[in-house]
């Protein structure tokens, strides 16, 4: 079991460490909302790649079929959502200069966009299966509690990624910045993010 979890949790690292998309989004919210809306942006993606852990580590080879049948749909969908989140953030305000009472950026909001961004990724279902073919974990020798603790090693080993990125962007930088430093990393986060909806459309 703890063998498990220490697998699970160097997946869940490997799985979440690459920088791409949520890795800018979650840096973006950080330096501009601090760390509780960053680490709960990178929770949502922790999520999700828990939510892809359940599917390839208990053999649910329906949900697999599925998501790998509409890769193209689900993708394309993905890609567009990136590209709206781009322009979004391009167009975003500093947040000392909006609206009292649109200070206050929901925790919720922020975790529950990443879970879905995340989830319209469905080559991430394919890394799973190949890093869990790769170490020799199948289905079908593991029964429910170790399966539980793999994934719950893959989560958390996500999540420990997140919360490292978030508090370390959000602790050392958060606070130096002015707004005239945020619009240029609200202009440059929008388009790294549009080129990665761009990226996401041409090789769905």
């Amino acid at each position: 079991m703890p063998l498990l979890f220490l697998k699970g949790f160097l997946i869940g690292l490997a799985i979440a460490a690459p920088v791409g998309a949520i890795g800018v989004l979650c840096i973006q919210r950080s330096l501009h909302h601090g760390f509780k809306i960053g680490f709960m942006t990178g929770l949502g993606a922790a999520f999700a790649d828990g939510t892809y852990g359940v599917i390839a580590a208990t053999g649910l080879t329906v949900i697999s079929s599925f998501l790998i049948t509409y890769q193209y749909w689900i993708q394309l969908l993905g890609g567009i959502f990136l590209l709206y989140l781009g322009i979004k953030l391009f167009f975003t305000k500093p947040l000392h200069q909006q609206a009292t009472s649109n200070n206050e950026r929901s925790a919720m909001h922020a975790l529950f966009t990443t879970f879905i961004l995340t989830l319209m990724n469905p080559s991430t279902i394919l890394s799973f299966i190949a890093i869990f073919a790769g170490l020799g974990i199948g289905a079908a020798k593991y029964d429910l509690i170790q399966a539980f603790s793999l994934v719950l090693g893959i989560t958390i080993g996500s999540a420990a990624w997140w919360l490292v990125l978030s508090g370390t962007v959000a602790l050392i930088f958060h606070h130096f910045l002015d707004i005239s430093i945020m619009w240029w990393i609200n202009r440059c986060a929008g388009i790294i993010i549009f080129l990665f909806g761009i990226i996401a459309l041409w090789i769905k």
